[in-house]
């Protein structure tokens, strides 16, 4: 079973961008995008019709605040259940979470709140990341989880092009969020595609300024995180930067 996670930046923007054939090409089972910047019926009118998405079914969760967020589950394996949120209210206005449940784990794609230029949310962003870690706990005493999406943090050097530049400057790689992400995979959580390549460079971001994706001057924000006890049955975690379409490429990983 592939699972596979995208932030699209933009879901009626992406399916301009050749998105029907990338979507065949992934050969995914289920499908998490985050950024979708829609409603729900939007999404719906986005993807209604697309030849590669016959057979699937779509689930989706959008901000209150129109164009703005919002994620999507798109699935040919049918769920037991599909629900939105967290269970805070205050946190569950932005369309943020989405999950669905299947007969042995839970998947949920979280797109994560930035912490804005000036670092204006990041309390916002660091109560965010204990109300986010104590929901995944929560799921995970109930049956084991795939957490995947982008979580807007490089969680460590390795996981930008200019660390030192950008350490408690630039939102996403300040310490409150690598500490955070730092407490999510001590709670029993597992970053598949860092554990499988300890020493690699790869990113999963680009800044549409500057040539950046040309340079590969990227970032590390999109992740695939498993239940410790989920790990031994996950393989081929991949960072798949040759997709475009989006400033992020899509990350995948191969459940049994």
């Amino acid at each position: 079973m592939r699972l596979t996670s995208w932030n699209v930046n933009g879901i009626r923007a992406v399916v301009k961008k050749d998105f029907d054939s990338i979507i065949t090409s992934l050969n995914t089972d289920v499908l998490g995008l985050q950024e979708t910047k829609a409603q729900d019926d939007q999404v719906r009118e986005a993807l209604f019709g697309l030849p590669s998405l016959d057979g699937y079914e779509v689930y989706s969760s959008s901000a209150i605040k129109k164009g703005y967020s919002g994620t999507a589950i798109i699935t040919r394996v049918a769920p037991i259940e599909v629900k939105a949120g967290i269970g805070i209210a205050d946190m569950d206005t932005e369309g943020r979470v989405l999950r669905a449940e299947f007969e042995d784990f839970h998947y949920v794609t979280v797109y994560t709140p930035n912490s804005s230029s000036g670092l204006k949310r990041l309390p916002f962003r660091k109560e965010w990341d204990v109300a986010f870690r104590d929901y995944l706990k929560e799921l995970d005493s109930d049956k084991p989880l795939v957490c995947c999406g982008d979580f807007n943090v490089a969680h460590a050097p390795i996981d930008l092009a200019r660390p030192n530049s950008n350490y408690n400057k630039t939102p996403g790689y300040t310490q409150d969020e690598i500490d955070g992400m730092t407490d999510h995979l001590n709670s029993g959580f597992v970053d598949t595609w860092r554990h499988a390549n300890p020493d690699e460079v790869k990113y999963s971001w680009w800044s549409y300024r500057g040539r950046a994706r040309e340079k590969n001057v990227g970032w590390r924000l999109d992740y695939m995180i498993v239940s410790s006890r989920l790990l031994e049955r996950t393989s081929n975690p991949q960072i798949l930067n040759e997709v475009m379409g989006s400033d992020h490429c899509p990350v995948s990983l191969d459940i049994k």
